[in-house]
């Protein structure tokens, strides 16, 4: 009796093993081993770059004068007076109206060379640059929904992932 109640328990701890070992590899069996990705949205920031635009224009400039006393318009105009005065009137009236012409077209010609000099331009062609600002998008990263078993997550990941699904190794998704 004691032989058969020793088979007995035997047969019952190794029956028991069996069984607890075949429940350990189904429930290992039964984790899933991917995780469905159900989408996948990139994650950007906007960045501003500095960068010079430079550009040609025109730029007028007045002339400094050669003659900033006006001598060559006053002698000029002085001497056109002169002869203009001269052609009027005889005797000392001619030499008054020679003196005269000669101070109004002195005083004329300096204003008109005045006149000349403040007008006078030149334009040249300089290069001005300022600083402007470009804004673009920059992705930092990926927003990954997926669905693993009956729960739903989202993982930021660097890069995209390729095809449906994510590994998964001990019930967690594998980056």
């Amino acid at each position: 009796m004691k032989k058969n109640m020793i088979m007995g328990l035997s047969a019952l701890v190794a029956i028991s093993s069996l069984s607890l070992t075949g429940c350990n590899e189904k429930s290992h069996a039964s984790e899933p081993t991917e995780a469905t990705i159900l989408s996948v949205e990139a994650v950007t920031k906007t960045v501003t770059t500095p960068h010079q635009v430079c550009e040609q224009v025109a730029v007028t400039h007045k002339v400094a004068p050669k003659d900033e006393n006006k001598v060559l318009g006053t002698i000029a105009g002085a001497v056109a007076g002169g002869v203009l005065g001269h052609q009027v009137g005889g005797g000392n009236g001619k030499k008054v109206a020679t003196v005269a012409g000669a101070v109004a077209g002195g005083v004329a010609g300096n204003m008109a060379q005045g006149k000349y000099q403040e007008g006078h331009t030149t334009t040249t062609m300089e290069k001005r640059c300022h600083t402007e600002n470009s804004k673009t998008e920059q992705t930092i990263g990926y927003d990954v929904t997926y669905k693993l078993g009956d729960d739903k997550d989202t993982i930021r990941m660097e890069h995209k992932p390729t095809g449906d699904t994510l590994a998964v190794k001990d019930g967690k998704v594998v980056i």
